[in-house]
C-alpha cells in the first residue's frame, strides 16, 4: 500500500501544479458552467472506472466496457420511449449492463479464457451487433420524464455528486471492512494461495465482471438523462480511458494492488488535460500524447 499511497499524493500534488497553472493563465477554466461541464463529462468515466477497478484488481482486465455503455445506452433510450417508468428504465439498464458482464465474467473465470482475449472479442461484436441492430441510427425524441432523470438540469450535477460520492465510499469501505471485498485483494494478489485458503476464485472473479457491468449500467443511463437523442455509436474509446485512469490511479497491472481514491485521481488528471489545453490555446493533439506519457511513467513506476 506505500507505493500505492506515494502514487496518490504524486498525483494530487501533480492536480495542484496544474489548477495552480490554469489559475495564473486561464482563469476562465474555473467558471462554473465549465466545471459543471467537466463534471458531467467525466461522470461515466468515473462510474466505469471504479467498477474496472474491480476488475483489475482481481488480476483481470475489461477491454469491452465502451461497447457495453453503448449497448446499455440504447437500451435505457428505447425502454423509456417504450414507455416504462423511470425506475424500470434504471433496473433495465443496470440489469442490462450486470448480464453483459457476467457473461464476460463466465468466460474468464469458468472457461478460463484469458479476459483480454474475451472481452476484445466482445468489445468488437458488441459493437458491431449494434450497429447492424440499429442500422446507425440514433435513439431520438426520447420522453421529457426522462431529461435529468426527472430532476431539474441545476439539481442534476448535484445529485449526480451524491450518487458518485455514495458509491465511491461503498466501495472503499467494503474494500476493506467486507470479506467479499478483501478476497478480491487476495484472489488478484495470488490466485493460487487465494483458492488453497478455500476461496472460490472463478465465482470472485465473476462476480468483479459482474459489478463492473452494472456500474457501466449506471454510467450509460447516468449519461444518457443529459441529452433528447442517444447516439448508436456513444461510448467510443471509453475502455481506455477507463483503463487508463485505473492505471494511473495507482493499480498494479499484475492485479491485487490498486484504491479507488487512486481511480478518482486518476480520472481527474485525465480528465482535465484536455480541456486545459484547450483553455491555454494549445493544440488538442497533445492531449494524447501526454496522457501516453503519463501513462507510461506510471506503469514504470511498478517496474
Amino acid at each position: 500500500m506505500t507505493i500505492v499511497q506515494g502514487r496518490e499524493r504524486a498525483l494530487v500534488a501533480t492536480i495542484g501544479v496544474l489548477a495552480l497553472v490554469m489559475a495564473a493563465l486561464a482563469p476562465g477554466f474555473y467558471s462554473a458552467s465549465n466545471l459543471v461541464d467537466l463534471w458531467l463529462g467525466r461522470l461515466p468515466v468515473l462510474i466505469v472506472a471504479l467498477g474496472a477497478t474491480l476488475t483489475v484488481i482481481s488480476g483481470e482486465i475489461d477491454v469491452s466496457v465502451g461497447s457495453m455503455f453503448a449497448i446499455v445506452s440504447v437500451v435505457a433510450g428505447l425502454s423509456s420511449k417504450a414507455g416504462l417508468p423511470l425506475a424500470a428504465v434504471a433496473g433495465v439498464a443496470v440489469f442490462a449492463g450486470a448480464t453483459l458482464g457476467a457473461v464476460n465474467g463466465a468466460l474468464v473465470a469458468f472457461l478460463r479464457i484469458p479476459s483480454i482475449v474475451v472481452t476484445l472479442a466482445m468489445m468488437i461484436g458488441l459493437r458491431d451487433g449494434l450497429r447492424w441492430a440499429t442500422q446507425g441510427e440514433w435513439v431520438q425524441d426520447l420522453p421529457d420524464r426522462f431529461q435529468w432523470l426527472g430532476l431539474s438540469q441545476s439539481i442534476y450535477p448535484l445529485a449526480t455528486g451524491l450518487l458518485a460520492g455514495a458509491l465511491l465510499l461503498a466501495l472503499a469501505w467494503a474494500a476493506r471492512n467486507v470479506a467479499a471485498g478483501r478476497a478480491i485483494f487476495a484472489v488478484g494478489s495470488n490466485a493460487n494461495a487465494a483458492r488453497l485458503a478455500g476461496l472460490n476464485v472463478a465465482q470472485i472473479k465473476c462476480w468483479t465482471f459482474v459489478l463492473g457491468g452494472a456500474l457501466t449500467g449506471v454510467a450509460a443511463l447516468l449519461n444518457s438523462a443529459r441529452f433528447n437523442q442517444i447516439p448508436s455509436n456513444t461510448g467510443l474509446g471509453l475502455e481506455m480511458t477507463v483503463i487508463a485512469s485505473v492505471i494511473v490511479g495507482g493499480a498494479a497491472v499484475t492485479g491485487g494492488r490498486a484504491t479507488f481514491s487512486g481511480t478518482v485521481l486518476g480520472v481527474v488528471l485525465l480528465g482535465a488535460i484536455g480541456p486545459a489545453l484547450t483553455f491555454l490555446g494549445v493544440s488538442a493533439y497533445w492531449e494524447r500524447a501526454i496522457q501516453g506519457a503519463i501513462i507510461l511513467a506510471a506503469v514504470r513506476s511498478y517496474v
